[in-house]
């Protein structure tokens, strides 16, 4: 899936999205066309999807019980995020920067976003033993993704940024009530 989504980004880059085609994609992978879509529902999702989710959902159960539900995210998300290579990052800088310059890329995402909030409010109550549909686990799995657009919209506009320092450093300030 990796390769796949490098060479889709590295065409993007050269012919555009919109002039790339889902068979230039699985050409230049080397993969047959109904193989792409064994990975990817379509040329969208190779820019809007990705492996992390179940690395997150580790990092998280590994987390100390004593930390706060939000502690343990910060520390699960910033870990997850401090071990990527810097072309991981500098391929999810690109992918974020396409995101947003392309409206039914954004809707993709926005849609994936809606995906990652349910998967941490699940994180959250199991680990709070609640429900994951309580209005304040859902909240609190609502301003962390808030959290997460606005650091990949800042890390996609300020590309010498640290990644995993932008993260840190804002779920930090959900932490503390943001205090502006």
């Amino acid at each position: 899936m990796a390769e796949v989504q490098k060479h889709a980004m590295r065409l993007f880059r050269e012919q555009g999205y919109k002039a790339t085609t889902v068979e230039q994609i699985a050409e230049a992978a080397e993969i047959s066309y109904s193989t792409f879509f064994r990975y990817f529902s379509g040329k969208e999702d190779v820019l809007t999807r990705d492996n992390y989710d179940p690395l997150l959902i580790r990092a998280f159960e590994e987390q100390p019980s004593g930390l706060s539900p939000l502690q343990a995210l910060k520390n699960a998300m910033v870990s997850e995020i401090a071990r990527m290579s810097e072309d991981e990052l500098t391929t999810m800088r690109e992918r974020n920067q396409l995101v947003i310059a392309i409206p039914e890329l954004w809707s993709a995402t926005v849609n994936g976003m809606t995906q990652m909030m349910q998967l941490i409010a699940e994180m959250v109550a199991n680990r709070v033993g609640r429900n994951s549909d309580d209005l304040t686990i859902r909240t609190l799995a609502g301003a962390v993704v808030g959290v997460n657009i606005s650091v990949m919209l800042h890390y996609a506009e300020n590309p010498d940024a640290d990644f995993a320092g932008l993260l840190e450093e804002a779920l930090g300030k959900l932490e503390n009530g943001l205090g502006l």
